[in-house]
């Protein structure tokens, strides 16, 4: 009997897309007081696209959201009010979490919850192939390739920042036992000193009683 062999360029692409970043749709219930927010910690210099819209289970109700997305250091990357759909796109400058926030504006949900559909998309899920496909006139298989480059690459990046976000954590692990270890020999320290100090007050108080 024969086996059936996996093509070697297919095993790559599913296990290169299986671990790249891909587009991420995201349902959010937003309470009619109060706000909803959806996060992801992301690294530097990725793109990020997102599309969102307001989802009412009532014709007659068209609610509408005030919509702000900040960077980990809390600058406002897009702020947009009173609106039901819209668009937010970005390149990150730094690494960290990065924050987008639905708050329902009042008296335009009749006082009651609503959904969100947002549709969010980070790395080479967020570049636009068809444009870059007419720009550099490719197609077919190079296409496939161009997005296998694109996908290497995003990984080669994501690994490296797991390594520097590893070195950090090793570093304050680090810090914190050496201080840990610091303040136990201090604290032992201090607890001696007491003891000893309890000890000559107890004898000097009983040579004093004269019961010793």
């Amino acid at each position: 009997m024969k086996k059936k062999m996996i093509p070697t360029t297919l095993l790559l692409s599913a296990l290169i897309f299986s671990f790249s970043p891909i587009c991420e749709a995201v349902w959010l219930t937003v309470p009619h007081t109060g706000s909803k927010c959806v996060s992801e910690e992301i690294q530097s210099n990725v793109v990020v696209l997102a599309d969102y819209l307001v989802i009412s289970e009532e014709h007659s109700i068209f609610p509408t959201v005030s919509v702000k997305v900040t960077a980990p250091y809390g600058s406002v990357l897009h702020h947009k009010e009173n609106t039901t759909n819209g668009q937010f796109a970005f390149t990150t400058q730094e690494s960290g979490t990065y924050l987008a926030c639905f708050e329902a504006d009042a008296k335009s949900h009749g006082n009651r919850d609503f959904s969100i559909n947002i549709d969010w998309k980070t790395g080479i899920a967020a570049k636009d192939w068809d444009s870059i496909a007419r720009k550099e006139k490719i197609e077919g298989v190079e296409l496939e390739l161009k997005k296998l480059e694109g996908a290497v690459e995003a990984i080669h990046e994501n690994l490296i920042y797991l390594r520097n976000r590893e070195a950090e954590m090793r570093i304050v692990s680090e810090k914190t036992n050496s201080r840990v270890a610091w303040y136990s020999i201090m604290s032992l320290g201090i607890c001696i000193v007491v003891s000893g100090l309890q000890i000559l007050y107890l004898k000097q108080y009983f040579e004093k009683k004269k019961l010793i």
